[in-house]
């Protein structure tokens, strides 16, 4: 990371005139809708196509980060599933020992409230939820939903209320609705869930630098311009 944000802005304007017009007004436009006031923890999911099109869904509405808790199964990226939203967003994987544990804790320390959800209807509807903290959004697979130990740490449990026969939705479209009904909320609440402008400038640069393929020379003859090029 580079020491103030003043620097980073110079990086960013010297990188971004190396990519095309549309790509660096998507870049400004698109990560001014992000946020990282909800992000999404999915536990165990056997089908790696439900993760993937989990993470196409959200990324489309705005969501910057995910967590994925592996205990039988290893995440795997599948383009044709993702369409490379996968890229674009950050993923954080818990494969080891104690890995909910650490998931739950490392939420909880970054400020977040651990929010369950089921499909039970005795749990409070998902547009009751409060959105006056930080929200890390739990979803299990369809066949088993979330672990009790889930359950047992969460903070609050909710519940997407349905209308037919069907006992649920399915998890792509489960965890849509959630956070899209949390998203419009937001949009229209005086809370502060967009980026800080530190944010900002991290993931333009994390952007702009997938984009380009000669980046890492671009910065590294920006730094030395500015005698901080570390050796």
């Amino acid at each position: 990371m580079l020491p103030d944000n003043q620097l980073k802005k110079d990086l960013v304007n010297c990188l971004i005139k190396h990519i095309t017009e549309n790509k660096k007004e998507k870049i400004l436009n698109i990560v001014q809708s992000r946020t990282n006031y909800i992000t999404v923890v999915l536990e165990n999911i056997h089908e790696l196509y439900d993760i993937n099109a989990v993470i196409r869904s959200c990324e489309c509405l705005g969501i910057q980060s995910f967590h994925v808790v592996e205990n039988n199964k290893k995440y795997k990226t599948k383009s044709s599933v993702s369409v490379g939203s996968s890229k674009w967003v950050d993923i954080t994987r818990y494969s080891n020992k104690n890995n909910l544990d650490i998931c739950i804790n490392s939420l909880k320390e970054n400020g977040y409230k651990i929010v369950a959800t089921s499909p039970s209807k005795r749990y409070k509807p998902i547009n009751e939820l409060d959105l006056n903290n930080k929200l890390a959004l739990f979803f299990g697979d369809e066949e088993n939903g979330l672990s009790d130990e889930v359950f047992q740490k969460a903070d609050e449990i909710v519940t997407i209320p349905m209308y037919g026969f069907t006992e649920s939705f399915n998890l792509s479209v489960s965890v849509g609705i959630a956070v899209y009904n949390i998203i419009k909320r937001l949009q229209k609440s005086n809370l502060n869930w967009k980026l800080s402008e530190d944010e900002v400038l991290d993931l333009e640069l994390k952007w702009i630098k997938k984009i380009i393929k000669k980046a890492k020379i671009l910065e590294k003859d920006f730094l030395e311009e500015r005698n901080l090029l570390i050796t």
